[in-house]
């Protein structure tokens, strides 16, 4: 594998960051929780605009209900958080939290299906069904043999279900034991070049997710959540080796109880598009605790410092499951 530096990763980057010895990269600050954007994000985005106005205007007592539960503090706030709905794309620039045992519109984030998938399964599955219908209405004003056009949109809606699945994930009894960020399989195990590792290496692990995969993103340690880093790129195929220096990514770096840095690269592909995180700079975050999604097709990888002795519990071709899967155990 060739040399890397920084400049091999794509030039523009977003940053958000806390105190850390390391260089901060440059860039401006990630401003919502899909940093990439994208049709489905703006769409939503404009819903929960009208859904605020139309609050505000004939609601008022929704609003003082939301801020008696509304707890944190966001110095002048200009998030237009009324309810937790408003913090779907929020969380990582805005300070203010709802108490999910008390929250009503807690549950979104308790479903089979990752709450930063809904627009994408409401929209396609729902496009798929009006093919369906006009399929079943050709076939019967026409030719019987439209009714393919009726069968045909199932199977890519029980895919679009399918993709965005959050199914339930325990860690490994032995706490020793890093999880496995995500689902797949094991691709590398190597030692990389790496920007704002001691020495400027790191040993890694990465992991390819097909379609067929879950695509949530689970923390492999706990720690405390010192750096976010988001780089536009290419969309290369996750299985391109250069795809983790050149593709769309995020990084997470997670600083753990005994002082290590872990890092976990969320990496898009070909197909996936768009990155989700929602662990904040400052926050604690649980070993298999859910943080992101990647949607359709990617790469993610866990690196550590060179110089931690830590114990491959994978090899190559292994597959994993995200919070659930050892995947590595220092020491």
């Amino acid at each position: 594998m060739g040399p890397l530096s920084q400049q091999a990763y794509p030039i523009r980057m977003k940053d958000s960051t806390s105190h850390s010895t390391k260089p901060n990269p440059p860039g401006v600050p990630i401003q919502l929780d899909q940093p990439g954007g994208g049709l489905f994000v703006h769409g939503e985005l404009a819903w929960a605009a009208l859904r605020r106005l139309l609050i505000r205007s004939f609601f008022p007592g929704h609003i003082r209900r939301m801020e008696a539960l509304r707890t944190g503090s966001c110095p002048e706030c200009r998030h237009g958080i009324l309810d937790s709905r408003d913090l779907k794309y929020k969380k990582l620039v805005c300070g203010f939290r709802f108490d999910p045992g008390l929250d009503p519109y807690g549950w979104r984030d308790r479903t089979y299906f990752a709450r930063h998938g809904w627009a994408e399964i409401f929209f396609l599955v729902g496009f798929l069904t009006l093919l369906a219908g006009m399929g079943v209405a050709l076939a019967l004003v026409f030719h019987p043999g439209w009714i393919v056009l009726a069968l045909a949109p199932w199977p890519f809606a029980f895919f679009t279900f399918a993709f965005f699945r959050n199914p339930i994930r325990v860690p490994p009894s032995d706490e020793s034991h890093l999880c496995s960020p995500a689902d797949g399989v094991v691709t590398d195990i190597d030692e990389v070049e790496e920007p704002g590792f001691p020495g400027g290496r790191a040993k890694r692990i990465s992991i390819f997710l097909s379609v067929f995969n879950v695509h949530v993103n689970r923390s492999p340690v706990t720690g405390t959540v010192e750096r976010l880093v988001y780089l536009p790129g290419l969309y290369l195929d996750a299985r391109h080796p250069e795809c983790f220096r050149r593709n769309e990514q995020l990084w997470l770096d997670i600083r753990d109880d005994l002082g290590h840095l872990w890092r976990v690269r969320q990496v898009a592909g070909a197909i996936a598009r768009r990155i989700v995180c929602q662990a904040k700079v400052g926050s604690r975050i649980t070993r298999g605790e859910l943080y992101g999604l990647i949607k359709f097709g990617s790469r993610t990888e866990v690196l550590w410092e060179t110089d931690l002795p830590c114990k491959a519990l994978v090899q190559v071709g292994s597959i994993v499951r995200g919070g659930q899967t050892a995947v590595c155990q220092p020491g």
